[in-house]
């Protein structure tokens, strides 16, 4: 029997070594050097060999004015929040990764497209976290239709190519790629090796046949998607489904996506028989209360191709701490601290021994800087116990010199806020509106102390 070969694999980046080492000197990540054993023998594809990735037979140098430059077709999910996150929706011959924490419903959503898929396709679902009984009563359960749907149970990626090669699905989903193992392979299902070659083999099969295939992966405890690096470079799109379990709505973020806008986001609610799309999530992000209390204020920010109206609230309070806490749920605590430090500076307003919380309404996380004059907005009403105005809308970038900067996409901003019925924004200057917004009153400003004086 021939001796199997070990490296050491980065957690990170993917980079392999020949021995362990305590730093990897590709990404500079201490401690995440994990071993690795090989198989004694190269495997090969039906095709003959290793491919590649992209799962190309031959290796054929062609001009690039001579590429085809036709689109490839796109067939819809059936949910028009989930084609949205997808660019469009699904694209023949790609891979789609998704991950989420336990329960957030990823088999749910999967099961849900293709019960609805199979009904005009041949479609193939993999599941080797549950038996198939255990997945027919949960489509029993939604009332999915289950006549056309194709099953297998099985956890060996060369018995699923096998099946699936006799299948020929449009679209085929694998549940989860950390249950996958190859024979060849010494080490334990779920090890950087296993996901690794399991995901390589699969990618190859769709790239091969044209099949759309959807992975479902596990995430870490600080939410990122577990396995090594390399499983998000092969893939073609990363979506991550989020949501907490005390919440009824679900959150589709595109992490990564070669056929479409990246960060794009696709809201859902969990029902009885269900995700169910949400085609206006700025009116649930928007249940405000009858009574304005101070500390609350409705933003605009910008997530993929449209605008979302959420409302953020702050509560500033002495604290009898030495040193005061800083929390923020939705926003990075960084910021935070950045934009305290700016208010003190330009506006004139010292919280140093306060204690600050700030949270995003609906467990949306914002991402973009538009939040900054918001926040401080929302600071101040809170500090001061000074309620704002119900009908006010404000979005913009604080800078560390106390300057208001534009943001991407003011215009539709603005008139997002105007159809849900707002009458007065708040905005940088470099976002006035070319022309005048029927029912809304745009208040520009430059600096954050013209701000401040504008409530």
């Amino acid at each position: 029997m021939a001796k199997a070969k070990t490296a050491y694999v980065c957690n990170d980046c993917g980079a392999d070594f020949a021995k362990w080492q305590g730093q990897c000197s590709e990404c500079g990540a201490w401690n995440t050097l994990k071993e690795v054993r090989l198989g004694s023998s190269v495997k090969t594809s039906a095709s003959g060999g290793r491919s590649g990735y992209a799962g190309s037979l031959e290796a054929k140098v062609t001009p690039l004015a001579e590429i085809n430059l036709e689109e490839l077709p796109r067939f819809s999910s059936t949910l028009e929040e989930f084609d949205r996150v997808l660019g469009g929706g699904f694209v023949p011959g790609s891979v789609v990764l998704i991950g989420g924490h336990p329960g957030a419903g990823k088999s749910t959503v999967l099961l849900q497209v293709l019960c609805q898929l199979a009904q005009q396709q041949d479609a193939l679902y993999v599941t080797g976290e549950e038996s198939l009984q255990q997945v027919a009563m949960r489509a029993s359960r939604l009332g999915l239709p289950t006549a056309n749907l194709q099953m297998l149970s099985a956890t060996d990626v060369d018995a699923v190519v096998q099946a699936a090669a006799q299948v020929k699905p449009k679209i085929m989903v694998v549940d989860s790629i950390q249950v996958m193992h190859q024979a060849e392979i010494q080490s334990a299902p779920g090890s950087v090796s296993q996901v690794r070659e399991c995901a390589a083999e699969l990618t190859r099969f769709a790239k091969q046949s044209g099949t759309v295939l959807i992975l479902v992966g596990h995430v870490t405890k600080d939410g990122s998607l577990a396995g090594p690096k390399v499983l998000e470079h092969i893939i073609d799109c990363s979506i991550m489904l989020e949501g907490s379990h005390d919440s009824r709505f679900r959150t589709l973020r595109g992490i990564k996506n070669r056929f479409g806008a990246v960060n794009e986001l696709g809201v859902f609610a969990m029902t009885e028989q269900g995700l169910k799309e949400v085609s206006n999530p700025s009116a649930i992000f928007l249940q405000r209360g009858d009574e304005v209390s101070s500390g609350s204020v409705v933003m605009v920010v910008w997530e993929g191709t449209r605008p979302l109206l959420v409302e953020i609230q702050a509560l500033v309070d002495a604290s009898s701490l030495g040193n005061p806490r800083r929390v923020a749920v939705g926003l990075e605590q960084n910021r935070l601290s950045m934009l305290l430090a700016i208010l003190h500076r330009h506006g004139g307003l010292m919280v140093g021994d306060q204690d600050v919380f700030v949270n995003v309404v609906g467990g949306v996380k914002i991402m973009e800087p538009s939040a900054d004059l918001a926040l401080l907005f929302a600071l101040v009403s809170s500090f001061r116990d000074h309620p704002l105005p119900r009908e006010l809308v404000v979005f913009g970038e604080v800078g560390l010199a106390g300057e208001i900067r534009p943001v991407p996409s003011g215009q539709e901003r603005i008139r997002e806020a105007a159809k849900h019925g707002f009458k007065k924004a708040i905005v940088p200057h470099g976002n006035a509106p070319r022309e005048p917004i029927k029912g809304m009153e745009v208040v520009v400003v430059k600096k954050l102390s013209e701000a401040l004086g504008a409530i």
